[in-house]
C-alpha cells in the first residue's frame, strides 16, 4: 500500500467525527451500567494489570512485561487478560458484590470483534448462584440499549431485541440441535472421550490427527452453533461440558457439565460466566493441565499465581461473570466494527 492509499490516522478530525456519535454512546451506556450497580449495591473495584501470572488458559496469550523493583532486580510481569484473579483475592478479603471496568490485553488477536487491549465489565456476587448473575447479564445488556434508545441489536444481517425474553439452551441441547450431535456420551468421568467425539462430528467438521476433544467441540461449536446463537432475542448458553470447565465448577447433580455460560446476540459472544470453582486442588490440576497444552501448542508457559490459589481456600461460595463491554457497545450503537467504539483504537503495524 502507497503512503496515498494509506487511510488518515484515526486523530484527524475527520476520522474522529465519524466515530463521534458511537463514542457518545459508549459514554451514555458506561454511566447507565455504573449507575445500575451502584444501585444493586455493587463496589467498583480497581485491580492491578501488572500481574505474576496473566491467566492460565490454553490459547489467550499476554503480552510479557519486566519491572525493576527497589534492589534493582529486573522481575518479570504479564499484562493481565483479566482480572479474575485480583478479583476473587478480594472475595476472600471479605467483598461481597464488586464490579470492574477492567482494562485487559491480549496478544493475537484484532480484527471487527477482537482488539489486543479492551474493557472487561467483570462483577462478582459471593453467596450467590450463577443464575443470579445471568440474570445481571440480562439485565445489563437491557440497561445498554435503553441508555442508547435502541430498540434492537443488529450485526452481519442478524438481528436480536435486547427487551425480549431470552432463549436458555444447554449446550448439549444447542448440539443436538444445530449439529445433530449427542454431546454428553462424549463424557466420561470429567474428560472427553476424543474417539467418541470424533465419530460423531467427523460428518460436521474437518478433525485432523492431532485434534484434541476440546479442538473438536469448539470446532463444531464455532461453525455450527454459535452463528444460530443470539437471534431474534439474547441467548445463554449454559451447562457447558466438564472439560471445558475452565474456573467454574462443575455441577453436583451431573458432573459431566459445568456451572458454566455464555450469552449471545446477533451470533456474537458477549459474555462468559462462572459458578466458581473454590477448590485450590482441582484448580491447580487445572491449570497444569492447560499450561502443559500451552506449552505443546505454541511453546510457551504462565507461571501460576500461588497467591491466588491459596486465596481459594478462604473464599466464600460465588458466581461471576466477565462480559466484553466495547462489544456491548457495538451492538448497542450499531457500529459494525470493534475499533469504532473505543478512543483510542490500536496502532496499526505500519504507524
Amino acid at each position: 500500500m502507497s503512503l496515498v492509499d494509506q487511510p488518515s490516522p484515526w486523530w484527524t478530525p475527520d476520522r474522529h467525527a465519524d466515530r463521534r456519535g458511537f463514542l457518545a454512546a459508549r459514554s451514555a451506556i458506561t454511566a447507565a451500567v455504573r449507575g445500575w450497580f451502584a444501585g444493586q449495591g455493587f463496589i467498583e473495584v480497581e485491580t492491578g494489570i501488572l500481574q505474576v501470572s496473566p491467566g492460565n488458559e490454553t490459547h489467550l496469550h499476554a503480552p510479557r512485561t519486566e519491572v525493576t523493583d527497589a534492589a534493582g532486580e529486573r522481575l518479570s510481569r504479564y499484562l493481565r487478560t483479566s482480572p479474575e484473579f485480583a478479583c476473587k483475592k478480594l472475595l476472600a478479603a471479605g467483598e461481597d458484590k464488586i464490579v470492574e471496568f477492567a482494562r485487559v490485553f491480549r496478544d493475537r488477536e484484532r480484527g471487527d470483534l477482537h482488539l489486543p487491549e479492551f474493557t472487561m465489565l467483570e462483577w462478582y456476587r459471593a453467596n450467590e448462584t450463577y443464575e443470579a448473575v445471568m440474570t445481571d447479564c440480562i439485565v445489563v445488556i437491557a440497561q445498554a440499549a435503553q441508555a442508547v434508545g435502541s430498540s434492537r441489536f443488529s450485526f452481519r444481517g442478524r438481528i436480536a431485541d435486547p427487551f425480549a425474553e431470552p432463549e436458555l439452551l444447554t449446550v448439549a441441547a444447542a448440539f443436538e440441535r444445530f449439529a445433530g450431535i449427542d454431546l454428553l456420551p462424549t463424557i466420561r468421568d470429567g474428560e472427553g472421550d476424543l474417539d467418541a467425539l470424533a465419530a460423531s462430528a467427523k460428518d460436521r467438521v474437518r478433525v485432523a490427527a492431532d485434534d484434541t476433544w476440546s479442538d473438536i467441540f469448539s470446532k463444531v461449536l464455532v461453525e455450527h452453533v454459535e452463528p444460530n446463537l443470539g437471534q431474534e432475542r439474547l441467548t445463554v448458553l449454559f451447562e457447558y461440558p466438564s472439560p471445558e470447565a475452565a474456573l467454574a465448577k462443575t455441577k453436583s447433580s451431573d458432573p459431566r457439565v459445568a456451572e458454566r455460560f455464555e450469552v449471545y446476540a446477533c451470533g456474537v459472544e458477549l459474555a462468559n460466566g462462572f459458578g466458581e470453582l473454590t477448590d485450590a486442588a482441582e484448580q491447580r490440576l487445572r491449570f497444569g493441565q492447560a499450561m502443559d497444552e500451552k506449552d505443546r501448542r505454541y511453546g510457551e508457559r504462565y507461571p501460576l499465581d500461588e497467591e491466588f490459589l491459596a486465596a481459594l481456600a478462604h473464599m466464600p461460595p460465588a458466581s461471576g461473570v466477565a462480559l466484553g463491554f466495547d462489544r456491548l457497545v457495538m451492538l448497542a450503537s450499531g457500529a459494525q466494527k470493534i475499533e469504532q467504539v473505543v478512543w483510542t483504537p490500536p496502532m496499526d503495524r505500519s504507524q
